[in-house]
């Protein structure tokens, strides 16, 4: 999960060194949090939050099989 996440947004970023995600557990869900470069956070998020949205939306279907939900923030 954490390297499907560090892989598409090292694909998106120009300092991908600076890409890193970490995984925070709770009760019934896992939220990944996605670091990337203060000058990187605009194409990560995208116009109108639709590349952030975009993520989102690939992680959900890749994590569809598991009982716990998944949520990316973007720090």
């Amino acid at each position: 999960m954490e390297e499907l996440l560090k892989g598409l947004a090292k694909a998106l970023v120009e300092n991908p060194d600076a890409v890193s995600v970490n995984r925070v557990e709770k009760d019934h869900s896992i939220v990944l949090e996605l670091h990337v470069a203060e000058s990187d956070m605009g194409r990560v998020i995208g116009k109108q939050g639709r590349i952030a949205k975009a993520i989102r939306t690939v992680m959900k279907a890749a994590t569809a099989k598991e009982s716990k939900r998944v949520s990316v923030e973007i720090m």
